[in-house]
């Protein structure tokens, strides 16, 4: 009975030492790997070469690094997993101890030459260094990834724009006949499993992701594609608050100058300060924005648009006070017209005054007494006198009337009640003007993307 009992644990135990001594290396044995290492790494795992391979590709973008609109780049950090059927390898996990997987380094089995399209420059992480063998023949390789990539910019409705950047996986070298790209999962579950994995975003906010399967004809080669759009929005409260807002600022400063008397040159000089501030603006803008464009930005038409409305009210400015000093150069010219003209007037009356009291004079000769008829010469030098000063005094009022029968235009202050309507019609103008632009842009900038 002892014997029995030990007989027993000695066979329990030679047993579970048989699965502990279970290796992966009998795994390479059984599967021969030793002697056809250089043939399960160079060539396409199929026993028929007519049989393409099936790749099934999944791309999970987990933070958007960055967005370059001047560079037109997108630089998402993605996880991408790959599986695909190695018919050469396959074993039953109850003969080899319940062994499942294992995992080998990734230069000793062959893998699918896939490339992405759209990337532009080398990825700087370094790659996994294994992959996983299952027991069916699947093998998997996972793999993080900084993957900067071209994408068109559309920057229409730049700040509040919605971008669309593809990833395109297909292969190097092999047609449809040898290599078939597959997603593994659709659209719906692959922006769920991004939006739960997403942890870095900064500017922009991740939507949505789309996953389509495509054909392509390069020239007679033909090759199946999968490609991954996503979808990222804009995070605008920034630009609204450093540059929307202070543009509309400028042009409200603006409008509140023409509230400044025209009198003096304060005004003048305040709107091409803030005509300045404009341009400044739009040169910022300039540094952000993409040098081509399939369509004019708005925010461009928004700047031009004030820029253009500022222009305006400045060259209304400078009319405005050209007509007035018009008007004050006039009143000037009158003043001293009139001065000279009495000035004028003023000598021609001495002057006859002193000729007629010379003629007096000189009607009496030296040593002679004036006879009794001189009282009767002297009232007629007065009443000569008198015509004399009246002719002046009728010229004094022709000239008068020559100077009040002037042109209206000419009339002191004319050119100062003229400004007055002009800025008045002006004022309604630029806000009537002002208000449909706005509310132009604000449609504009919320109606639906045409992409």
């Amino acid at each position: 009975m002892m014997l029995s009992g030990f007989l027993f644990l000695l066979l329990m135990t030679d047993g579970e030492s048989s699965e502990r001594n279970c290796t992966y290396q009998d795994v390479l044995n059984h599967l021969n790997f030793t002697k056809n290492k250089e043939l399960f790494s160079m060539i396409r795992p199929v026993k028929n070469y007519k049989q393409p391979t099936d790749v099934y590709v999944t791309v999970l973008p987990y933070a958007i690094l960055d967005v370059n609109e001047k560079d037109q780049k997108f630089v998402p950090y993605v996880w991408t997993w790959m599986v695909w059927q190695n018919e050469f390898i396959s074993w039953n996990p109850q003969d080899l101890c319940g062994i499942e997987k294992f995992t080998l380094p990734t230069d000793v089995l062959w893998k699918p030459d896939l490339t992405i399209e759209e990337m532009t420059e080398r990825d700087k992480a370094p790659p996994s260094p294994y992959l996983t063998v299952y027991s069916n023949g699947h093998i998997q390789v996972e793999n993080d990834q900084v993957l900067v990539s071209a994408c068109r910019m559309r920057v229409h409705k730049f700040p509040f724009d919605i971008q669309r950047c593809n990833l395109s996986i297909k292969s190097v070298i092999h047609s449809e006949k040898e290599m078939q790209l597959f997603e593994t999962f659709n659209s719906s579950t692959s922006t769920k499993w991004s939006q739960e994995l997403m942890r870095i975003q900064y500017e922009w906010l991740f939507i949505g992701m789309t996953v389509c399967n495509e054909t392509v004809d390069n020239f007679g080669f033909i090759q199946k594609r999968v490609v991954y759009t996503i979808t990222i929005k804009r995070r605008s409260i920034l630009y609204i608050i450093n540059f929307l807002l202070p543009v509309l600022f400028f042009l409200c400063l603006d409008l509140a100058s023409f509230l400044i008397s025209d009198s003096g040159g304060e005004k003048l000089g305040f709107k091409i300060t803030v005509l300045l501030a404009v341009t400044v603006m739009q040169l910022i803008l300039n540094e952000i924005l993409p040098t081509s464009s399939d369509r004019v930005p708005l925010i461009a038409l928004y700047c031009t648009g004030i820029f253009g409305l500022m222009m305006l009210s400045l060259v209304e400015t400078i009319v405005v006070m050209n007509l007035r000093g018009r008007d004050s150069a006039s009143q000037d010219n009158e003043a001293d017209k009139d001065q000279s003209l009495s000035e004028d007037c003023g000598d021609k009356r001495g002057k006859v005054s002193f000729q007629n009291c010379f003629r007096d004079i000189c009607d009496v000769s030296p040593g002679e007494t004036p006879s009794e008829p001189l009282p009767m010469a002297k009232e007629g030098s007065s009443i000569q006198l008198m015509e004399e000063s009246q002719d002046s005094e009728k010229l004094l009022k022709t000239l008068v009337v020559l100077l009040s029968s002037r042109k209206e235009e000419e009339k002191p202050g004319y050119w100062t009640r003229k400004t007055k309507t002009i800025n008045k019609v002006f004022f309604i103008f630029y806000v009537i003007a002002a208000t449909l632009f706005l509310v132009f842009m604000f449609f504009s900038w919320n109606s639906e993307d045409q992409y």
